[in-house]
């Protein structure tokens, strides 16, 4: 466990007495000869100990040696990770919880017992859980598949109530900004655009702008306006930008003024698109892992754009490329030649910038598509400024 995992465990660093400030260090350190703070933990601290010993503590039992050493291991029985899934319920908050679940199939080897119905029912759903159920989703008895929809359900649900309104709510601006017209109604009008083109006519004597020209721009109507095409790597590195951009896709799907397409791909191509009214389903639709063709990906994408001028390509993809280079390469800059905008993430997480083929993401920016990681906060931004054909703001 790392020190800023353990100071988010135990509280460490806040300015408490002697004690209390031993008894974290102990919280932290784990016991045995070599802790130096002589604390010896009881009650509710042993138990934390114990729970966090059992991930944490490199041993291969099931429980403590005694009070004041951790020992560890939650061996392979499924009783007793389901037990222990409960305990760290208990004494943890959702985001430390998340962490340790995260940690307990990295570090023991826990996947398999995903596949119980009992032990999905003990876990706190999260993205990345999400991720290692898809990508045991071949391997899983039809007795789990409900259950682990369920888990999956859940957390889209809560992705799309946090994400889905503000998508919307931008890009529904981008949209209508993207039909300026020379001679707006008045509610249309953008003053602000209105008032800066036209300072030259500032009449002093009056302290007023006549405005000789004005700028504003047309509500999009309920037809389709722009064509999104969304393109996601489904490697095994790839599960959380797979996760939301799934909910993204079916957010955009949902907006008249944009037709939407989803197509995901490894070696081979699947689309999505008739999908997309469910999340769910989509990314029960997607497989984790295997190999990565982005070229044949991005010609499939080619074949489906009618109108360059209004169509948006985003790639998601860590640019690990098992095709053709420079056909790749080729592709990207006939799309955008022909005025397509064309937009490369690295990722779509929160976790940052993920392992990328940084010599592929150099040639992306030279023919003027950069790479780079964005969150899911700064997605609806990054759209909004592709519909409207500006400058992305990347981080």
């Amino acid at each position: 466990m790392s020190r800023t995992e353990s100071q988010a465990v135990a509280g460490v660093g806040a300015d408490t007495a002697g004690g209390e400030r031993l008894r974290r260090w102990r919280m932290v350190l784990g016991g045995g000869e070599g802790d130096g703070t002589g604390c010896v933990l009881g009650g509710r601290d042993a138990a934390m100990d114990a729970a966090l010993g059992a991930l944490y503590g490199g041993g291969t039992g099931t429980g403590r040696k005694g009070a004041g050493e951790r020992s560890a291991g939650l061996g392979g029985s499924a009783p007793n990770v389901a037990r222990w899934l409960g305990d760290i319920r208990t004494y943890f908050p959702a985001s430390v919880v998340q962490v340790m679940q995260r940690d307990a199939i990295e570090r023991l080897g826990l996947s398999a017992l995903l596949l119980e119905p009992e032990m999905l029912e003990a876990v706190e759903p999260d993205v990345h859980l999400v991720g290692t159920l898809l990508s045991l989703n071949k391997a899983m008895p039809e007795t789990t598949k409900e259950t682990a929809r369920a888990v999956v359900r859940k957390v889209v649900e809560q992705l799309e109530k946090k994400l889905a309104a503000r998508t919307r709510a931008t890009l529904t601006g981008a949209l209508d900004r993207s039909a300026r017209i020379s001679r707006p109604r008045h509610h249309d009008i953008d003053w602000d655009r209105t008032i800066r083109a036209n300072l030259k006519n500032y009449l002093p004597e009056y302290r007023t702008v006549v405005p000789e020209r004005l700028v504003g721009y047309g509500r999009a109507a309920q037809s389709v306006k722009k064509e999104v095409i969304l393109c996601i790597d489904q490697s095994g590195s790839m599960a959380a930008s797979v996760v939301y951009a799934s909910v993204f896709g079916a957010v955009l799907a949902s907006m008249r003024s944009i037709a939407t397409r989803l197509v995901v791909f490894d070696t081979a191509v699947v689309d999505l698109t008739d999908q997309l009214d469910d999340p769910v389903d989509v990314l029960f639709g997607t497989q984790l892992g295997g190999g990565t063709d982005i070229n044949r990906a991005l010609a499939y994408c080619q074949s489906k754009i009618t109108r360059p001028a209004d169509t948006v390509v985003v790639l998601i993809s860590d640019l690990y490329e098992g095709g053709i280079r420079n056909e790749m390469l080729k592709r990207v800059a006939a799309m955008k030649a022909a005025g397509v905008e064309f937009v490369t993430l690295l990722a779509l997480s929160d976790e940052g910038a993920p392992a990328y083929d940084h010599e592929h993401a150099a040639a992306l920016a030279a023919l003027g598509a950069p790479a780079f990681a964005c969150t899911p906060d700064l997605f609806p931004d990054v759209m909004a400024a592709a519909l409207e054909k500006r400058p992305l703001p990347m981080p």
